[in-house]
């Protein structure tokens, strides 16, 4: 394995997990993989689905994210493909045929594609070898992401009932992991925890007023003028306003919504990754599958909706394992911005667990012990130490 990971990857060494989980997907065991932002959850199936003569078939959420692997993956000589709505039907023909003749090695779809009678049905004609859940916290109404498609996915164990399961996400409380095995069948699972402590971060939380927070967001800037930048925001319009007020600064910012056409938020992304522009102001639309080590400083000028979104968020921060601050401007004002939004939820089960997750991310913010030690706590690992040396609270700010 070490031999394809150098031939197609680059990469000499495994990171932590990656060579026993691959061992588990290897030897055919249902698996679940539960390893933080950057740590290489993809390559757990991917070097797998090389040693296969089968199709490995991804159940991945974002058509953006499967168009970046996929292009990734052919760079790297894989043959790989994804089917999804951005295609022609002509196109998803053409795909299904070369599929059939055994000349792809991975397939990524969306959840919603497997509710598909016709798309069932042609599945079931393939030699498929290993399934991978990506994102797969998006299956637990638990999670801080659920999305009704994903519950598609429990037919897989019915569909597919000799074929290994590997599950994976970076961000899943002991609730959810078990959820997952639940909800996907999974059969003597086989489950991974790589730690949820990023060492070389740095966590503060700054109380937030209309006449200093922009300020201090150049400032924090200012700091961090060597590496990349991602601000993220509660709207689409503070992003448009801060990005423009950025620039204005002097600093090179763009704006990233949904409300952007295709052909911008590709642009941007790619002057990002490329490092041309250094800064990133962006709602959550931004950032899944971002893979720039670079990233110095990851801002919440809006703290968001959940600590799980939250983690997932500061984990595009020092990838590259150098020092890197995640800093979150909180403010009374923005809590009731959220709530004004749940309010509007009609559903009262599913109101009640956003308002809970949006009381832990407000007790995150408020409480005065150790950040890290609570952010640990939440996802079930201990930290015994008295003091971090690395949040504003240990530090005394």
């Amino acid at each position: 394995m070490k031999k394809i990971l150098k031939k197609y990857f680059g990469y000499d060494e495994f990171m932590p997990f990656q060579e026993e989980i691959i061992g588990s997907v290897l030897d055919k065991k249902d698996t679940v993989a539960i390893l933080p932002t950057g740590g290489g959850k993809s390559l757990c199936y991917q070097l797998p689905a090389l040693k296969f003569k089968g199709l490995t078939l991804v159940l991945s959420p974002l058509i953006s994210l499967m168009k970046d692997q996929v292009d990734a993956l052919k760079e790297n000589n894989i043959v790989a493909e994804y089917i999804n709505s951005s295609l022609y039907p002509k196109e998803i023909l053409e795909i299904q045929n070369r599929i059939e003749q055994g000349k792809v090695k991975i397939l990524y779809v969306a959840p919603e594609r497997l509710a598909m009678q016709n798309f069932q049905e042609f599945l079931q004609k393939i030699n498929i070898e290993l399934i991978a859940v990506d994102e797969a916290h998006c299956i637990s109404e638990w999670g801080h992401d659920f999305r009704p498609d994903y519950r598609n996915l429990k037919c897989l164990k019915t569909l597919f009932p000799k074929t290994p399961i590997i599950a994976l996400t970076a961000t899943a409380t002991p609730i959810v992991q078990k959820d997952i095995v639940k909800q996907l069948s999974l059969e003597n699972a086989k489950i991974f925890i790589d730690s949820f402590n990023r060492k070389n971060l740095s966590f503060f939380i700054l109380q937030k007023t209309a006449n200093t927070a922009f300020n201090r967001l150049v400032n924090l800037l200012q700091e961090y003028e060597q590496g990349s930048a991602i601000i993220y925001c509660f709207s689409r319009r503070d992003t448009e306003n801060i990005a423009e007020n950025l620039q204005i600064a002097g600093f090179g910012a763009l704006p990233y919504h949904a409300g952007l056409n295709n052909k911008t938020r590709k642009q941007t992304q790619d002057l990002f990754i490329k490092g041309k522009i250094p800064i990133i102001v962006a709602t959550i639309a931004f950032g899944m599958g971002i893979n720039k080590p670079d990233v110095r400083l990851v801002a919440h000028y809006s703290f968001p909706k959940s600590i799980e979104e939250y983690y997932q968020q500061i984990g595009r921060a020092g990838r590259d394992g150098l020092p890197s601050k995640c800093v979150m401007f909180y403010s009374y004002s923005d809590k009731i911005k959220h709530e004004y939004f749940i309010s509007k939820i009609e559903d009262i089960d599913e109101k009640y667990k956003v308002q809970a997750k949006l009381n832990q991310i407000v007790g995150y913010c408020e409480q005065r012990q150790c950040r890290r030690k609570f952010l640990l706590e939440y996802f079930g690992e201990k930290f015994y130490k008295e003091n971090c040396g690395s949040c504003d609270i240990c530090l005394g700010y």
